[in-house]
């Protein structure tokens, strides 16, 4: 489990395509506490190291995981977000990410707000699958940033975004037109699960009355 509070960036040294992609990285001072077998949450997507050195950490994925997620655009030299798994002493200042990408999206605009060097509005569009877990002041991951919604529409959401939080993450590198991993609040999801049973059930009896009207 990971808090979207992003510890670092790293810069794509290799991707090497096969059955398995691998994915080599220099994370620099990230790979002196993470050894092989750790968690390691790469753009929003949770990976296990396979490989570590000095400055380098080399990781595995799958092909599903490139289909789904937006890390099959990575060439050399890409920044990437990092994160590595949570511990129980740590503070929990994010929200609860997975690691598990629901949908890809992309950068739509970017809006400075206030005067110069201040926040930024970013747009990103969004697929339904994210969206209908979006409530405005609620969380979402981008790219395994935590971040709070400020606007929720159609196919697209917004956030503000410190200067701090662009600095420090690979936003500083992105702009419209690329390509974001996208992660909803796992609460929403477990709200919607529990609820399933009580609104079919729900639906089931309006039909029914309807039907005995008719």
């Amino acid at each position: 489990m990971f808090t979207g509070l992003v510890e670092g960036t790293g810069r794509v040294i290799s991707v090497e395509e096969g059955g398995m992609a691998r994915l080599a990285i220099n994370v620099g001072q990230l790979a002196e506490d993470t050894k092989v077998g750790d968690s390691v949450s790469v753009n929003g997507v949770c990976f296990t190291v396979n490989e570590a050195d000095a400055e380098t950490l080399v990781f595995y994925a799958m092909p599903e995981t490139l289909r789904r997620t937006a890390l099959g655009g990575l060439r050399e030299g890409s920044h990437v977000n990092l994160e590595r798994a949570m511990t129980p002493e740590k503070r929990f200042g994010g929200h609860i990410v997975q690691g598990h990408v629901d949908g890809v999206g992309e950068v739509v605009s970017v809006t400075p707000e206030g005067r110069e060097g201040g926040a930024e509005i970013w747009e990103f569009s969004a697929p339904p699958g994210v969206l209908k877990y979006a409530v405005e002041k609620g969380s979402v991951c981008v790219d395994g940033i935590s971040l709070t919604f400020v606007a929720v529409g159609e196919s697209s959401f917004t956030v503000s975004i410190l200067p701090q939080t662009r600095r420090v993450t690979n936003l500083q590198n992105l702009a419209p037109g690329d390509r974001v991993n996208l992660e909803a609040d796992v609460i929403g999801k477990y709200v919607e699960r529990l609820l399933e049973p009580w609104l079919k059930g729900s639906s089931q009896t309006f039909e029914r009355r309807v039907e005995d009207a008719v």
